[in-house]
């Protein structure tokens, strides 16, 4: 790893930041806050083959695929992760990720549960946050209303959010999103971006 001193500091190496937890949670609300704060810091653009939902942008929100693009990426070994989630596929592209890393940027993905546990099984150094919400049953309100998903589909995101949450214990970090409270939740996230890039020994990504 690259060590620093009071008398020969570096430059911070960039971070790899996994943000995960349940359907509901408000990761894509972080994100956009976290966007709207013009950090220096790539977020990574997920490839998914389920349809885009009426405010969605190809190209910002996700890369919206069909089965047989999502395929091909996978036999060229394009992707860092990828997973079946509700029945669609969702993946990482490595090569944006390696660019952002190149270039001296911190990197965030947005990803589910299990796919950051694929990614931290991958980069031991990855960051890796868990937001969750101050109680289950908040939770499960917060994905009752948002009204996207058929009642078979809605439960079973409740059932496997509650699986989920008793992940906690494999991440670093757990910041809880508030109702009501984003930009709180944002501070915190910023606050342990800024701690981690003053450790004495660094996380040293090696993808």
């Amino acid at each position: 790893m690259t060590k620093k001193n009071a008398f020969n500091p570096v430059d911070p190496e960039p971070l790899l930041i996994v943000i995960s937890g349940p359907s509901g949670v408000g990761k894509d609300s972080v994100i956009d806050e976290m966007k709207e704060r013009g950090l220096n810091i790539h977020f990574v653009v997920t490839a998914t083959t389920r349809p885009p939902r009426p405010e969605e942008k190809n190209g910002v929100d996700y890369y919206f695929v069909t089965n047989d693009e999502f395929a091909e990426m996978i036999e060229k070994d394009e992707l860092l992760e990828y997973a079946i989630v509700y029945n669609d596929y969702k993946g990482i592209p490595k090569s944006q990720v390696r660019e952002a890393l190149a270039s001296g940027k911190d990197v965030v993905m947005r990803i589910d549960v299990q796919g950051a546990e694929t990614v931290q099984g991958l980069e031991e150094d990855a960051l890796s946050i868990f937001l969750t919400t101050e109680t289950e049953e908040e939770l499960v309100r917060r994905l009752k209303s948002r009204h996207t998903e058929t009642d078979k589909s809605l439960n079973l995101r409740i059932a496997t959010a509650r699986k989920e949450l008793e992940d906690i214990e494999n991440f670093d970090y757990v910041v809880t999103n508030k109702e009501n409270q984003l930009e709180k939740t944002v501070d915190i996230i910023e606050a342990i971006i800024h701690a981690e890039h003053h450790r004495v020994e660094q996380r040293q990504v090696t993808l």
